[in-house]
């Protein structure tokens, strides 16, 4: 059973929690993560999910995501799900998030990262990640036309890599 901290729209967290599952009563919101990994190269660092995981089998989508459990704050969930579902271990305690998208029911905090990864040197998690793989930004967005991405808004995948090499838009990391 996976627990969320409910905000209010101002982002404050209200001292109630929420059952994962379960729909948000208007006005409480809750805080999700996404962390976008960039190679030297300028490629995105994707991954396709399990064709058994419930909602978006045996699709692509950018690097990690997830909500915030519990008593964490959004770095903190950005470097749970990035060692949760693909082994990696980064320092994010000092990194603000690049963009935070508004939907609904919370708030979407995406941090974009360069970092030297070897593939062959992540542990995927076998409940939620079949492969990863680098890729260009004209990649991503075919396999969002084709159906094979996860259908994020089109013009957010050209935001991500403009963003991620300009002034403010991304942090260099190196692995733990």
């Amino acid at each position: 059973m996976e627990l969320w901290d409910v905000y209010t729209v101002d982002r404050e967290k209200t001292g109630r929690t929420w059952q994962r599952g379960n729909r948000l009563v208007n006005g409480d919101y809750h805080l999700v993560i996404h962390v976008c990994i960039f190679n030297k190269d300028g490629q995105m660092l994707i991954q396709q999910r399990q064709p058994f995981k419930d909602g978006w089998s045996n699709m692509w989508d950018i690097t990690v995501g997830g909500s915030a459990t519990v008593g964490d704050t959004s770095q903190q969930a950005a470097m749970r799900e990035l060692e949760e579902e693909i082994g990696l271990k980064l320092d994010l305690s000092n990194t603000r998030p690049h963009l935070t998208v508004n939907f609904d029911e919370g708030f979407d905090d995406i941090y974009l990262v360069e970092a030297d990864i070897d593939l062959d040197e992540l542990t995927l998690q076998e409940s939620e990640v079949q492969a990863v793989q680098w890729a260009d930004e004209a990649t991503i967005l075919e396999r969002i036309q084709d159906g094979t991405f996860i259908p994020y808004y089109e013009p957010m995948i050209p935001l991500l890599f403009a963003m991620r090499g300009q002034w403010g838009g991304i942090n260099h990391v190196e692995t733990l």
